[in-house]
């Protein structure tokens, strides 16, 4: 199984960058992780084109049978547990490669949405594109224990 992260833009901060190869660590007891930073857009053009630019980056790096799942906070939100199965079929329907998508801070383009299989809220408050990796590192982690029925804090 295969986990591929692409997000727009770098990690700067060294607590995010430690936190972030920590869970990475903790995934390759349960499958491979791969990060794909894509360059964000400069704030000095139009957001449309801006999007368009980084939806385009990020498209190109996906595998055309892959599960796609983008995080969007018009998305669905969901427990820990349902989320758990929704990862576990994301690798099924994606031939054992799920596809986690993290748009800049303008958002993602609708090619991105529109190339989704689901679009998940992680929460209706609104974290930084570069600590929505860490979060949801952890939340894939928290679901590799919970189907695999470990012991993981409440």
């Amino acid at each position: 199984m295969k986990l591929t992260i692409v997000c727009a833009g770098k990690i700067k901060e060294k607590w995010l960058s430690d936190g972030i190869a920590e869970y990475k660590k903790r995934l390759s007891k349960y499958t491979s992780v791969e990060i794909i930073e894509v360059p964000d857009a400069p704030d000095t053009i139009p957001v449309e084109q801006a999007l368009e630019q980084e939806g385009k980056r990020m498209l190109a790096r996906i595998r055309p049978g892959a599960y796609v799942i983008v995080l969007d906070l018009h998305g669905k939100e969901m427990a820990s547990e349902v989320w758990a199965e929704h990862v576990m079929q994301g690798f099924e329907k994606g031939g054992a490669e799920l596809v986690l998508l993290i748009g800049g801070s303008n958002g993602l383009s609708p090619e991105v949405i529109a190339r989704a299989n689901e679009r998940l809220c992680l929460s209706p408050m609104t974290f930084t594109h570069q600590m929505t990796r860490l979060i949801i590192l952890e939340q894939v982690y928290r679901a590799f224990k919970i189907v695999s029925g470990e012991k993981y804090h409440k």
